[in-house]
């Protein structure tokens, strides 16, 4: 299994761009793609729904050796075996959550600016999420922080594996590496791509 560190591209099975039915055709394009790391994220699915559908793309991620991120939902990253759990800063702490799924589960932590990635490090997590760089319409409720501060996240904390998260799509990929990012989460850039292999490996190449 991929390690974090090595990990520079992340992608979402979002629930909403994706059809649930398609899940598995979608995952392995992405996978074929080589992406790095996969969440899998569905706020309007009921929990059957997300467990249903993360038990069917965990064996094609395993196989992969690309880690599956459960978002929200501790419970169910235990049910089915996942590799990590992700959170954001209104969900479970990340102290309950350490406490339900043990020591060796990867755990991400939201993050939407350098306070709160600095704070995060004093938390047992494994990775953060940074942004929403850009206006994305996946977290309406939050505002653009934009790509002033990644450089100064990472001199922060440069073993921290930090994932540049929000509005990500090829055409500025490039523009937010050169601002100092190291790793990118790109969502429906890649779900509502004509040819999501094709994206997705364009997106690796940046990297």
């Amino acid at each position: 299994m991929k390690a974090i560190k090595d990990c520079s591209l992340y992608g979402i099975l979002d629930g909403d761009y994706s059809d649930r039915k398609a899940a598995c055709q979608t995952v392995a394009k992405m996978l074929t793609g080589g992406i790095d790391i996969l969440q899998l994220r569905a706020k309007n699915w009921t929990l059957d729904e997300i467990t249903d559908t993360a038990q069917r793309i965990h064996p094609l991620t395993k196989e992969a050796g690309v880690p599956l991120i459960i978002n929200d939902h501790p419970e169910i990253a235990l049910s089915i075996g996942a590799e990590g759990v992700h959170v954001g800063q209104d969900d479970l702490s990340v102290q309950a959550v350490r406490e339900m799924v043990g020591p060796q589960m990867l755990l991400g932590l939201s993050t939407h600016s350098v306070e709160q990635a600095d704070i995060a490090t004093t938390q047992q997590i494994d990775y953060i999420g940074f942004g929403p760089l850009f206006s994305t319409p996946t977290k309406p409720d939050y505002q653009a922080i934009g790509t002033n501060e990644i450089t100064q996240v990472h001199q922060n904390h440069p073993h921290l594996p930090v994932f540049c998260i929000g509005g990500i799509k090829l055409e500025n990929a490039a523009s937010v590496i050169e601002s100092g990012a190291r790793r990118i989460v790109v969502v429906s850039g890649i779900l509502q791509a004509e040819d999501i292999e094709k994206y997705t490996r364009s997106l690796k190449n940046l990297l």
